[in-house]
């Protein structure tokens, strides 16, 4: 049965997730009134196209056999530079360095208000 968790739960979680796979510059940002499209995004970044890849593995699969949250298969898993995980009201992008850079969400989203992060995780505020 799946874990009933609110989107702000679900985002920090992600985040969590995406730490754990030693996932940098994270950031939570609380998308509500700026888009209609989803309540947050979560920015991670990987480091080489492998760990992209681990970093999203471990997001759907610790969410699906914890949490009983499942998910599409991501877009761009295939190539592993940008992958976009759609859980609705949370929207997952783990980018590989140089895409981050190039896209610059952070500052395309600059109204959206930074969710504190818990003091063990990495974020760039």
């Amino acid at each position: 049965m799946p874990t009933k968790l609110d989107p702000r739960e679900l985002a920090l979680l992600c985040a969590e997730l995406a730490d754990s796979r030693k996932a940098e510059n994270l950031v939570v940002l609380d998308m509500r009134g700026l888009s209609t499209i989803t309540d947050f995004f979560v920015l991670a970044t990987g480091t080489s196209e492998p760990h992209v890849r681990a970093i999203w593995n471990e997001i759907t699969f610790k969410l699906k056999k914890d949490h009983g949250i499942a998910t599409h298969p991501p877009e761009g898993g295939r190539v592993n530079k940008w992958v976009v995980i759609d859980y609705y009201d949370v929207v997952v992008h783990v980018m590989h360095s140089v895409i981050r850079e190039q896209y610059n969400l952070d500052a395309l989203w600059n109204d959206a208000t930074n969710v504190p992060l818990p003091t063990n995780e990495k974020s760039v505020n």
